[in-house]
């Protein structure tokens, strides 16, 4: 696995500063601290989090399905919903979370426009969305909260303490 996809168990709470989630990145940890991923356009954030065990995590998903680049989907399974997802599960049921117990939220999967005013031809938020959706629902896991589609960029943030999801949108705090 590469530097960007650590796999920390427990992130570093003493500084009160969040452990950042990069694009196409994983963090999971238990009990203290917090995690955040920006600039959640067409790119999907998915926090887990098991309130019995006490454990999160928060992914930063880039594209849909790993078809496109099985190479890049080895060397890293968290630029894409079909191969991150499944590791996201995995890594936080090792940690001690329970499939029955998980709380899913998502925020992303825009159509940012660019600086011409043009749209997202490949629909890559939209897709992102479509393969998460049937990806849970095959394995039974609802989405709890979500905050997906537009044209904006969102923050999104998750407590390891409560397991509280917080985003910013355009300014706005928002709660999942």
């Amino acid at each position: 696995m590469q530097a960007a996809v650590a796999r920390r168990a427990e992130p570093p709470s003493g500084n009160g500063k969040p452990v950042v989630v990069g694009m196409a990145a994983f963090e999971a940890g238990r009990t203290a601290g917090s995690l955040v991923t920006y600039a959640l356009g067409s790119c999907l954030g998915v926090a887990v989090w098991d309130p019995i065990a006490r454990v999160g995590g928060l992914l930063h998903v880039m594209l849909p399905n790993s078809t496109i680049a099985p190479e890049k989907a080895s060397a890293n399974p968290f630029m894409f919903v079909d191969t991150g997802v499944p590791a996201m599960f995995r890594r936080c049921y090792e940690l001690g979370a329970e499939k029955q117990r998980v709380v899913l939220k998502v925020a992303g999967g825009a159509s940012p426009t660019t600086a011409g005013g043009n749209t997202d031809h490949f629909e890559i938020g939209k897709r992102n969305m479509i393969l998460l959706r049937k990806l849970l629902w095959k394995n039974g896991v609802l989405i709890a909260a979500e905050e997906v589609g537009g044209s904006v960029s969102r923050t999104m943030s998750l407590s390891l303490h409560s397991g509280e999801v917080a985003l910013k949108v355009e300014g706005r705090e928002l709660t999942l």
